[in-house]
C-alpha cells in the first residue's frame, strides 16, 4: 500500500497529562537516559526489564541520579497513572494504601508496582518539553528549523492561549526534532556504538516500536479506526516502507526513521484542530457592554475516547453550569475566564485552567491532572487524581486528592482547604474515574521548584474561615453529603457556628418583639445582609444564577 495513505501523529495525552509543567531534573538528559537504558536492559532478570519495578527505579533515581525519593516516586507514579487501568483497579490501589499504617508498609506495597521500561524512558525524555534554555528565554520562541516544518503556514492560526503541554504543534515539533534520540534510547545495547549512538546498520526491536506507540498512533486513508504505531509498522503491506524484516523480526533504524518522518502529520484530535474545525458550543452568553466574546469548542462529536477535548475561553461575568456527555472523560482547557462561576459537573479526564481571575470553578472528578497556571484570585473545588499549580496568586483550592498537590514556581499566597461540597451524581462520577475518599493528601503539598523549596508559599485554611459550599442546582443522583466527610477541626468549627445561630435565634425569640418591631428588625437584618453580599462579592454570584433573557439562553450541551 502507498505509504502516503498512512497518517501518523503525536498523541496529545502524554504531553497534556504526562509532561510536568516544570523544568526536568538535569539528570533526565539524553546522556543519562541512554546510560539507564543500557543499565536496565542488561539486568533483565533483576526487576528492570521489560518491566521496571519501583524498587529498581528508586535505586537508579536515588542512588545514581541523586534525586530525592519523593521526586523519584512522583515521576514513577505520574507515568503509572497514564497506564490503561480500570477504575476498579485504581480504587483497589487506593484501598491498599489507605490500609497501610506506616511508611514501611506503603513502601512494601509500592515495591510491587511496575511500569513498561521502554515507555517509561520515553516518558522521562519528554519531560524536556518544558526545559528552559537560554535561547528560548532570550527570544521567547524556538528558533525556526528548516526540517519538519511543513505545517508552518498554519502557525499563524495558533491560539496564543496554548502552553506547550496543550500545543500539538509543540508536540509534533518535539518528536520530529528528537526522533533519532528517541529511537536510539530504545535500541538494544549491542546496536549502539561505544558512545551510545546508532549506526546505519542498527536494528530496532519490535518491542521498541511497541514502546514508541506510547507517543505515536495513526490511521490508513483517514479511516475512522485509530491504530497504535506498531500495528501499522508491522502491517504486511508496509514492511518495505517501515523497514521490518520477517526473518530477523527487527526494523532497519534508517528505514524506520525515514518512514516515520514521511508519515508524521498534525494530530486530527489536537487542540489546533479543535479550535479550527471543532463544534462551537453556545454554552455561554454575551454580557451586555463587553467586547469579550466567549468561545467554547469541542471535538467530542468526532473524537474517540481518550482524544476528547473541550476548550473554553473568555467566559466573562456569568455563571456557566453543565453536566453533559460532551464533557465526559474530556480533556478540558479553560482560558482567560474572568469574574465568572463555572460548574462542570461531569467526570473529566484532565483540566487546565490558565490566565483566569476572580472566578470560582466547581469541577466533577478529574481522573488525571488538574493544573492551574497564571491565575489570580481563583477558587477551585474538585476531587482530582493530582493538582499542580504554577504562577498563581491568592488562589484557594478545596480539594480531595490521593496524591500530594504539586507547587511549581511563581506562586504567591496559596491556600489549601478540604473539599467541601457535593452534588447528587458526585460519588457515581468518582467511581467512574477511580477516585476514592482515602487516602486524601489535600493538606500535604510538595514544593517542586529548583529556586525555592520554601513552604511559606502556602497555608492551610484556618477552620474559623471555613464554610461549606452549596451547589445551587437540582440533579438526579444519590450523593447527599460531602464524600468522606470533613476533617475534625473543620467539622468542629461548623458545629460552633451552628451553635451561635441557634443561640441567636433563641435570643430573638425570647425578646418577645411586637409585630411592628419584628418587621422593623427583619428590614434591618436584610439590609445588613444585602450590604454583606455587596462587600463580599456574593451579590454578583447570586445575580448570575438568574437565567439570561430568552434570546441569549445557554444552549443545552
Amino acid at each position: 500500500m502507498d505509504e502516503s495513505r498512512v497518517l501518523l501523529w503525536v498523541k496529545a495525552e502524554p504531553f497534556i497529562v504526562g509532561a510536568l509543567q516544570v523544568p526536568p531534573p538535569s539528570k533526565f538528559s539524553l546522556h543519562y537516559l541512554r546510560k539507564i537504558s543500557t543499565y536496565v536492559q542488561v539486568r533483565a532478570t533483576e526487576r528492570a526489564y521489560p518491566r521496571l519495578y519501583w524498587s529498581t527505579w528508586r535505586h537508579i533515581a536515588c542512588g545514581k541520579l541523586q534525586l530525592a525519593k519523593d521526586l523519584a516516586w512522583l515521576y514513577f507514579e505520574i507515568f503509572d497513572s497514564l497506564s490503561a487501568k480500570t477504575p476498579e483497579e485504581r480504587l483497589e490501589w487506593s484501598e491498599v494504601l489507605s490500609n497501610c499504617t506506616s511508611e514501611e508498609e506503603v513502601e512494601k506495597q509500592r515495591n510491587q508496582l511496575s511500569v513498561d521500561t521502554l515507555q517509561f524512558l520515553l516518558f522521562l525524555y519528554i519531560q524536556q518539553l518544558n526545559k528552559v534554555s537560554l535561547r528560548t528565554s532570550l527570544i521567547g520562541e524556538e528558533w525556526p528549523s528548516p526540517k519538519n516544518r511543513s505545517q508552518s503556514p498554519d502557525l499563524t492560526e495558533k491560539s496564543n492561549c496554548l502552553n506547550k503541554n496543550w500545543n500539538d504543534y509543540s508536540h509534533q515539533a518535539f518528536v520530529c526534532d528528537h526522533l533519532s534520540d528517541l529511537l536510539e534510547l530504545l535500541l538494544d545495547p549491542e546496536q549502539l556504538t561505544a558512545s551510545f549512538h546508532s549506526t546505519h546498520s542498527s536494528l530496532v526491536s519490535r518491542e521498541a516500536v511497541v514502546a514508541l506507540s506510547f507517543l505515536i498512533e495513526g490511521t490508513i486513508s483517514r479511516a475512522t479506526k485509530i491504530y497504535p504505531l506498531h500495528e501499522l509498522a508491522l502491517w504486511q503491506p508496509l514492511h518495505a516502507d517501515s523497514g521490518f524484516s520477517k526473518s530477523s523480526k527487527t526494523f532497519s533504524f534508517y528505514k524506520l526513521e525515514t518512514w516515520l518522518r514521511s508519515c508524521l502529520t498534525g494530530n486530527p484530535f489536537g487542540t489546533s484542530a479543535c479550535l479550527k474545525s471543532g463544534k462551537k458550543l453556545a454554552w455561554a452568553h454575551q454580557v451586555e457592554g463587553t467586547t469579550k466574546r466567549a468561545k467554547i469548542a469541542c471535538n467530542t462529536h468526532v473524537a474517540p475516547k481518550m482524544h476528547r477535548m473541550v476548550v473554553m475561553s473568555q467566559v466573562y461575568k456569568q455563571t456557566l453550569a453543565k453536566s453533559s456527555d460532551t464533557l465526559v472523560e474530556a480533556h478540558v482547557k479553560i482560558h482567560r475566564c474572568n469574574e465568572s462561576f463555572i460548574y462542570l459537573l461531569s467526570p473529566l479526564r484532565s483540566v487546565t485552567i490558565e490566565k483566569c481571575r476572580s472566578s470560582i470553578f466547581v469541577l466533577g472528578p478529574v481522573a488525571t491532572t488538574l493544573h492551574l497556571h497564571s491565575c489570580d484570585n481563583v477558587k477551585v473545588i474538585a476531587v482530582c487524581h493530582r493538582l499542580s499549580i504554577s504562577s498563581t496568586t491568592s488562589c484557594i483550592f478545596h480539594i480531595l486528592t490521593p496524591t500530594r498537590p504539586l507547587i511549581f514556581s511563581g506562586n504567591q499566597t496559596v491556600t489549601f482547604a478540604p473539599f467541601h461540597t457535593h452534588y447528587p451524581m458526585l460519588e457515581d462520577h468518582m467511581a467512574r474515574t477511580g477516585l476514592a475518599t482515602v487516602p486524601n493528601y489535600w493538606d500535604n503539598p510538595m514544593v517542586v521548584c529548583r529556586e525555592n523549596s520554601d513552604t511559606s508559599v502556602f497555608r492551610l485554611l484556618p477552620p474559623c474561615e471555613f464554610y461549606v459550599f452549596i451547589i445551587p442546582f437540582e440533579m438526579e443522583g444519590d450523593t447527599t453529603e460531602i464524600p468522606g466527610g470533613l476533617p475534625a477541626a473543620y467539622q468542629k468549627a461548623l458545629g460552633q457556628r451552628e451553635q451561635k445561630i441557634q443561640i441567636w435565634q433563641k435570643t430573638v425569640k425570647e425578646a418577645h418583639l411586637t409585630k411592628d418591631q419584628r418587621k422593623q428588625f427583619q428590614v434591618l437584618v436584610e439590609n445588613k445582609f444585602y450590604e454583606w453580599l455587596i462587600n463580599t462579592g456574593h451579590r454578583h454570584q447570586l445575580d448570575s444564577l438568574v437565567p439570561p433573557a430568552a434570546g441569549s439562553k445557554q444552549a443545552a450541551g
